[in-house]
This record gives C-alpha cells, structure tokens and sequence, in this order.
C-alpha cells in the first residue's frame, strides 16, 4: 500500500495530498484544486490576505495595550512612594495629561453589575403600588416599570430600566422601600478598565479622540 504523504499550507489554505494540491470545504471535504472556481480562490485568497494584516495589528494593539498600562501602572507605584498618595477617585478612574496639557491618556472603570434576591422583593413592592395607583398612576412609570421586570433573550432584567427607576422621587413607603430593596440588590461581579486616548491642538480646544477603534477610524 502506497503511503500517504500529506503536507498543509495554511497561509494559502491548500493541502498537499501525494504531491496533489486540495483544499477543505467548509464541511471538511478535500477539494481538488482544479475544480474550484476562479472567484471562490480569488475570494479565499482576498480573505487571508486581509486576516493575514488583521491579526498582525490584533496582536500589535494588544501589545500596546499592555505596554500602556504597565507604564501607567509603574507611574502610579512612583507617585504612591514618593508622595504617598494615588492617581484617581475611588472606582478606579484616572487621567494622565502632558505638562502642556494638549494631550491626555484616560482610564475608565466600567463596572458589571447583577442583581440579587432582593429585587423580587422590589417587584413585588412595585406591583402593590401600581394595583393601589392604578388609573391615577403615570403611564411612564407604569411602561418603565413594565420593561425593567421583562426578561431580555438572555433571562435577564432590563438593567437600564431598573437604573432609571431610581431617578424618581415618589413620596410613598412602599416605592421608597422598593427603591431600598433595588440599591441593595444590586452586586458588581467584576470590573473592565478601558483605555482611551486624547490630544488637541490648543488648550481652549476641544479634546479629539485618537482614533483605535476599526469601527471608527
């Protein structure tokens, strides 16, 4: 029996099967060149070509990044030492500027947020209100209250609605209970720091964001 020597190409996606050139389907199925149409291997070879440079920036960008915040975070041990002190309020919010103040780093703290027991109790609270408000209630709490206890495609409660919820200032005891119930409900599950970058040309100009983001250059 004759071996099978096999040989794979990844940058060109081609696999070489006894000196004979494939290439897998997207079901796996080797695929003799020849039988391929020319714009399906013009196309397939566009697309590497493309992720070829894509994955190169993914890499210099997460590079970057750590780079960014390990500079940042040897300032930020130099200022505890020799100052006693830390950069930032209490979340973990923080601005670096140049000494000529055209030019900015910010670090942003975003917080995940989930809910606990605690908030059943705040519905249930809410409905009293609602059956005791009834026609005289405001429809625009009623349709909040509505969609904060909807569950989204992913089983859970419309964070957004809650939050607003809180901006009102109802005089009754079981709203303000409720609003008690929601507070402590809430739980932060973990944290994401976000980098961003700033420079102007002038100090009375506004700031202008130095673009990373593809979706935005």
């Amino acid at each position: 029996m004759e071996a099978v020597i096999l040989e794979e190409r990844p940058d060109t996606g081609e696999v070489l099967v006894n000196g004979k050139r494939y290439m897998p389907d997207a079901k796996g199925n080797l695929v003799p060149i020849e039988t391929i149409r020319p714009a399906d291997r013009l196309e397939d070879e566009t697309v590497r070509k493309i992720m070829a440079f894509a994955d190169e920036l993914s890499a210099q960008i997460s590079r970057f990044r750590g780079h960014t915040m390990t500079d940042l975070g040897e300032f930020d041990a130099l200022l505890e030492q020799e100052y006693n002190t830390t950069k930032g309020g209490p979340k973990g919010n923080r601005t670096y500027q140049t000494f000529d103040g055209l030019m900015k780093v910010s670090v942003q703290v975003s917080e995940f947020i989930d809910f606990g027991p605690q908030l059943q109790v705040a519905k249930k609270l809410l409905d009293e209100c609602l059956i005791e408000w009834a026609a005289d209630s405001d429809p625009k709490i009623r349709a909040i209250i509505t969609r904060a206890f909807n569950t989204d495609k992913e089983g859970t409660v419309n964070r957004a609605e809650i939050f607003m919820l809180l901006r009102f200032d109802i005089d009754d005891p079981r709203w303000m209970e409720a609003m008690r119930a929601i507070r402590e409900a809430m739980r932060v599950t973990g944290s994401k720091e976000y980098v961003r970058f700033y420079r102007r040309a002038n100090v009375t100009d506004r700031w202008e964001a130095v673009t990373i983001d593809l979706a935005k250059a």
